[in-house]
């Protein structure tokens, strides 16, 4: 199957809410070799003016990959996943990720673009903390952009 090229422009809204713990903050900051005192100890993230402890800016990438499987799993899309390399990630915080928050991300398809027989895909990630009042009420954290290339048959 090819990769369809009517998935540029498809938006996915966002799905579940990922709950940050504060172990998962520090599970994931020891993975990445992260040794700020503020993603382990509440004191020192609490001295530098945050709430709670502070994640590693790269934290955003568990949950832009949730919103990124739903691109992976719609079977419109024509993504064959043992045929992906990853190629590209970025990411643009617009606040810090603090144990505590609740996030969710709506996933955005910007580009698709064949090359020879498969195809690159250019996804963002727009990463919402819903507020502690209100679940429809969101708060801008990240935005994560991603590119992914599908390889086509023989490549």
């Amino acid at each position: 199957m090819t990769i369809n090229p009517d998935l540029q422009g498809r938006s996915y809204p966002a799905a579940e809410v990922y709950d940050v713990g504060r172990e998962k903050i520090r599970e994931f900051a020891r993975a990445v070799k992260a040794t700020h005192p503020a993603h382990f100890d509440v004191e020192a993230a609490k001295a530098l003016g945050h709430s709670d402890l502070v994640a590693p800016p790269t934290f955003a990438i568990i949950i832009a990959q949730r919103a990124d499987a739903q691109l992976i799993e719609d079977p419109e899309s024509g993504i064959d996943f043992s045929r992906v390399v990853h190629a590209d990630q970025r990411f643009t915080h617009h606040r810090p990720i603090i144990a505590g928050d609740r996030l969710v991300a709506e996933l955005h398809v910007d580009g698709v673009r064949a090359m020879g027989g498969g195809a690159m895909i250019t996804t963002r990630s727009e990463i919402f903390a819903l507020t502690a009042s209100n679940d429809d009420a969101r708060e801008s954290v990240a935005t994560a952009t991603s590119s992914i290339l599908v390889r086509g048959e023989g490549q």
